[in-house]
């Protein structure tokens, strides 16, 4: 029965205009004080990155249900969820841009409003999760078939969100077997000083490498010696113990 209201309950919500404030009364809904023991307990090593975030308590699996039952929402009241001071909203935000990025038959024009507000407001796309769960397909779904500059002038951002963006963007070129902008963009964040670049640098690097071997191999020959530990070994994760051995050394 339950899961029968919930479907009835989707339903509606997708056939009429559904608002922010409506999302985070539904929200609200799935605040837990276990959660939020939980989600402060994670985020404490990410202090320096959470500054200002305020939680609510809501597991991300509800989160990312409730997106889904609202991604019909107008790109209006989606920036409203972006300005929100609480991290699950924001959360809930990107994920509805997220979903309505991934339809299949989206106009050219949608697909370029959601690109637009996604840059437009970076400034509230403020940490790891909330890039990493839109930036694919929000951003790099709608690069695919374009030129790709402003990927290179986000990496040289001082953001460092936005830098984690012109990385973490590729992972839908990756997708497709377009793996160049993946290596190129990791050779301008090799430098970089903050450690979730790193991460993010050698995990979009280990799955370029999925599509092209030879090229990781190409790029590690050139970098091992000098690039960030963390990137390093998250890069080279998928070779065998005598290729991480080498690396490492």
């Amino acid at each position: 029965m339950a899961k029968t209201a919930k479907k009835v309950t989707a339903k509606k919500t997708a056939s009429r205009k559904v608002t922010a404030k409506e999302f985070i009364e539904r929200l609200k809904e799935h605040q837990s004080d276990d959660e939020l023991r939980k989600i402060l307990k994670y985020f404490k090593s990410e202090d320096e990155y959470s500054k200002g975030d305020k939680f609510m308590g809501v597991r991300m699996g509800e989160v990312f249900a409730l997106a889904k039952e609202f991604m019909a929402m107008e790109l209006t009241e989606v920036e409203k969820l972006l300005e929100n001071a609480i991290h699950e909203v924001r959360v809930g935000g990107v994920s509805i841009l997220d979903f309505q990025a991934r339809q299949k038959k989206l106009p050219e024009e949608k697909r370029k409003a959601l690109f637009d507000l996604y840059i437009k407001r970076h400034d509230r796309i403020n940490n790891w999760d909330l890039v990493d769960r839109s930036a694919p397909y929000v951003v790099g779904g709608y690069l695919y078939d374009k030129p790709r500059d402003i990927l290179y002038k986000l990496a040289r951002s001082k953001n460092m969100w936005e830098r984690r963006t012109a990385i973490v963007s590729t992972y839908f070129f990756i997708r497709q077997g377009d793996v160049e902008d993946t290596f190129r963009i990791a050779e301008l964040l090799l430098k970089d000083k903050e450690d979730l670049i790193h991460k993010a640098t050698g995990s979009w690097l280990r799955a370029a490498g999925g599509k092209s071997p030879e090229q990781l191999i190409l790029f590690l020959d050139k970098h091992a010696a000098t690039m960030p530990r963390v990137a390093l070994r998250y890069a080279i994760e998928h070779l065998s113990k005598k290729q991480r051995d080498i690396y490492m050394k």
